[in-house]
């Protein structure tokens, strides 16, 4: 008997193990759909393709298990493996030109090469240069000799990639990374996003680095995806050590399918991300941990500022965090004084450099128009002088709208908002709760380090930022004739999530036990499922 009884105990698979079987299960039941679609449409590659896509996911599980509970590895570890391996695989399953305005951010990125490599970037009238045998990016239809610009004024091109088929795989294949050797400019009537050029730093340094090789369109495409990926784990890395608390609320956040798949991309998202959980990293560090603030932290916070503030400018209002700091820790009023100056002055100066014509519009503007509705819009002037109007269209939002920000924020839908290309809605709830466990208090843990004053401000400072975003789309995007505030994403609110999931934690909800590792690890399961499932979906997209 006893005998038989340690025999069952050696074959019981530890439960991250299973893990692995159930996505190795799953993945199985989506490669039905990759060979009917590959079936149908006769492209054999998926198959193929699938083929690599499933073994490098089951090994992403295995090392992050391996880590997680075998090595046992802290959080600052885990957190660049699980951030880069995930996010090379998103950069690979949804192709470049997927994400939400990505279009526009890799015409700004490749602007940026242009000037970094000593090239002219843009004609008289701001149109962008591109090469020539990049064309083909912005309309998959560009014939040899057509002017990539006229035909973009008259017509809708169809850019690679923007709407997600199989057919995008399929040119990915044929086309290849290297280049056809074509030589000269050609303009693209695309416009760039204005915002500052640090945003498309290391976007661009992977397009010049394609640019200087020689290689093709694709490749550009690839290396400054991958730069992107790179610039972010780094930063996300050093947000996640330098926490006093919260690294797994953190890393939970960083998790998300929609995270994920921004910062694989072109989008400027995920520098705002990078410095917004940088922000807030060194602010709670600063405000809770030990020690005193030094000059070098007070110019990190100004740097910080300084390039997330232009970026979008409602992020500006998480520069209130800072105000978190007790003043002691600067060593008196006077130095207080003196280091919120200097990162006010930096922030001020950024916006005035960057933003200053649109803040100008914006505060000039009697009347708006709304170009895509084709009628009139909601001004500045006329939300200063309606407030009751203006919180009927912001309550009116938060109640038809909050199912659409909830989903969108976590990934329900992926590239560019296609509700095709979706995470199923049961697996973004199980993250939802994920997160809430993540950010309840474990047993032996503390919950007095945040006072209740300092919990009150920072999400006051969360939902500020909320209220910002809507009201930069309401002046900016939302049709008079429209009963709530349009062109709202979820996505906004990714960057002030990790604080706002910090400050949850309490002394009336205790769990019995610390399970973190395993929430976090069924995340990185999750986002697995979800790449196998959303290859086998444009595989069948015909």
């Amino acid at each position: 008997m006893e005998t038989r009884e340690n025999n069952k105990k050696t074959v019981r698979l530890p439960a991250w193990l299973w893990g692995i079987l159930a996505v190795a299960a799953l993945g199985a039941w989506h490669f039905l759909d990759v060979k009917a679609g590959a079936g149908e449409c006769g492209d054999r590659f998926l198959l193929e393709w699938y083929g690599i896509l499933l073994p490098a996911v089951l090994a992403v599980l295995a090392l992050t298990g391996w880590l997680f509970f075998v090595k046992k590895a802290e959080l600052s570890v885990l957190t660049p493996v699980c951030a880069l391996c995930l996010g090379v695989l998103y950069l690979g399953v949804l192709a470049p030109l997927s994400a939400p305005d990505e279009v526009s951010h890799f015409i700004s990125a490749y602007r940026l090469s242009s000037v970094l490599m000593g090239q002219p970037a843009a004609d008289e009238e701001g149109r962008v240069y591109i090469r020539k045998q990049d064309g083909f990016l912005l309309d998959m239809d560009l014939e040899p000799g057509q002017s990539l610009e006229e035909r973009e004024k008259e017509q809708d091109t169809r850019v690679l990639g923007q709407t997600l088929t199989e057919e995008t795989y399929r040119i990915i294949r044929e086309t290849g990374i290297r280049g056809t050797g074509e030589t000269g400019m050609i303009t693209t009537a695309k416009p760039p996003v204005e915002t500052t050029p640090l945003a498309y730093l290391p976007q661009a340094l992977g397009i010049a680095l394609g640019r200087i090789l020689g290689l093709g369109g694709l490749a550009l495409l690839y290396l400054g995806r991958l730069g992107n990926l790179l610039f972010y784990t780094a930063v996300l890395s050093w947000a996640v050590k330098g926490l006093p608390f919260g690294k797994e609320i953190m890393l939970g956040v960083a998790l998300l399918p929609m995270t994920l798949h921004l910062t694989a991309s072109f989008s400027y998202d995920a520098m705002i991300l990078a410095m917004s959980f940088l922000l807030t990293s060194v602010t709670f560090r600063l405000a809770f941990g030990a020690g005193d603030v030094r000059k070098r932290d007070v110019a990190l916070l100004a740097a910080i500022m300084g390039i997330l503030g232009p970026c979008k400018m409602i992020y500006g209002v998480l520069m209130g965090f800072c105000l978190l700091i007790p003043i002691k820790k600067f060593g008196g009023v006077k130095k207080w004084l003196l280091s919120a100056a200097a990162v006010a002055a930096v922030y001020g100066l950024a916006m005035i450099l960057v933003n200053s014509r649109v803040i100008a519009g914006y505060a000039g503007e009697t009347e708006a128009y709304v170009g895509w509705a084709e009628e009139a819009g909601y001004s500045l002037g006329w939300v200063i002088h309606n407030p009751v109007g203006t919180l009927r269209l912001l309550y009116n939002t938060v109640l038809m709208r909050g199912e659409f920000f909830h989903l969108t924020m976590m990934g329900n839908w992926m590239g560019n908002l296609d509700p095709v290309l979706d995470v199923p809605y049961l697996l973004i709830w199980a993250m939802t709760f994920v997160l809430f466990f993540l950010s309840m208090k474990k047993p032996g843990e503390e919950t007095d380090y945040v006072s209740g004053k300092q919990k009150i401000w920072t999400a006051f400072l969360c939902l500020g930022c909320a209220g910002a975003a809507m009201l930069s789309m309401l002046i900016a995007w939302t049709p008079m004739s429209s009963r709530w505030i349009m062109g709202v994403q979820g996505r906004y609110f990714l960057p002030f999530l990790p604080a706002l999931l910090m400050v949850l934690k309490n002394g009336w909800i205790v769990l019995k036990k610390n399970r973190d590792r395993g929430l976090l690890y069924f995340m990185v399961c999750a986002d697995g499922y979800a790449l196998l499932r959303l290859f086998s979906i444009v595989s069948m997209r015909i």
